[in-house]
């Protein structure tokens, strides 16, 4: 395929601002029965009944949480949309609407906030989430995006963070580690690019990390996976940070101590591979890594029979009493003083 080297550019001062609104939500239907009002007005008018309200934001910023030289703008506005419904999953609710906020420098024309929408559309589709609002406006500095995802649950069903209990078993769903592994491959790939712009890399061998890492996934099943086995969760949080930080999140809230097992991490046989590419430590990936969008919860010893052997999950753990501490036990049978060395954007 040709690229196109004079690709359309649409300045987006020549649209104004409710011109470029009205161009960018074209696409966005309601679907939900509890969307009153959508776009359009004032504010979106929204009608639960009976139903409990979960509400959770994120901000991404282009240069601390994503980067243009290797995230196109169609995958990043999927995973904005992502990221924030994942946190909607980690409360044990329905995600239902969101709302969409930008702030782009002039150096970005129409067709690459068209992309950006198109990744965001994808993504209303996929998770049934209906697109209700949100702001545009300028940056004097690169791409922001706002996502504020809205959910509804029972009352009965909304897990918190505070709920473990000693004894409880620590639970996560798919693979961990992946997404952060495919950072590294970009990263590497990025600088050979501008040693050399004429090199193409062949990432064949990295495709699933790559995956993770630019188009991950929230696990809105888990909620009607754990329904069907008649499980309701004590606590639960998504894994955006690293699992490292997450576990000493529920610990905290909860105050509960914990045991990690080494041995019981569940890890990909291509994530393996790439750490000892990288010569980097599977485990320390594995436990501080983050963006993996997983979820972690615990749940009562006698729920065991009911998720053991289940593909979905992998019990890693189980919480002690608050004295004994947050420990990772080695596949030596040793117990290390586990920290929270997972992803911090306040870091400098």
């Amino acid at each position: 395929m040709i690229e196109d080297k004079n690709p359309q550019r649409t300045s987006i001062a020549q649209l104004g601002e409710f011109g470029l609104i009205d161009h960018l939500t074209k696409n966005f239907t309601i679907n939900q029965d509890s969307t009153i009002k959508g776009i359009g007005d004032d504010a979106a008018v929204l009608d639960f009944k009976d139903k409990k309200v979960v509400v959770s934001t994120d901000l991404l910023i282009e240069g601390v949480h994503f980067d243009l030289a290797y995230m196109p703008l169609k995958h990043l506005g999927y995973k904005a949309v992502i990221v924030n419904i994942s946190d909607i999953c980690a409360m044990n609710a329905k995600a239902t609407q969101i709302t969409v906020s930008v702030a782009v420098s002039n150096r970005f024309p129409l067709e690459a906030l068209d992309e950006l929408f198109a990744g965001i559309t994808h993504a209303a589709i996929e998770y049934n989430v209906d697109v209700i609002g949100g702001d545009t406006t300028s940056s004097q500095k690169g791409l922001i995006i706002s996502i504020t995802a809205i959910g509804e649950a029972n009352e009965d069903e909304i897990v918190y963070r505070n709920g473990a209990k000693e004894t409880d078993l620590l639970v996560v769903t798919g693979d961990i580690g992946a997404a952060y592994m495919g950072l590294q491959v970009l990263e590497r790939e990025k600088q050979v690019f501008q040693v050399n712009p004429n090199s193409q890399p062949d990432l064949d061998a990295y495709t699933y990390l790559i995956e993770r890492q630019l188009k991950p996934e929230a696990r809105k099943d888990v909620r009607t996976l754990l329904h069907a086995l008649e499980i309701k969760p004590t606590s639960m949080i998504d894994i955006s940070d690293g699992l490292s930080s997450e576990i000493m999140h529920l610990c905290k809230q909860s105050k509960v101590g914990c045991n990690l097992y080494e041995d019981k991490l569940p890890i990909d046989p291509q994530f393996i591979n790439v750490c000892e590419e990288f010569n980097i430590d599977s485990t320390t990936v594995a436990i501080n890594g983050g963006e993996d969008y997983e979820l972690l919860f615990t749940i009562a010893m006698e729920d065991f029979e009911k998720i053991k052997g289940n593909p979905n999950f992998t019990i890693i753990g189980h919480m002690t009493q608050e004295s004994e501490g947050i420990h990772l036990v080695t596949r030596a049978n040793t117990k290390i003083a586990l920290k929270a060395r997972g992803w911090n954007a306040l870091s400098e």
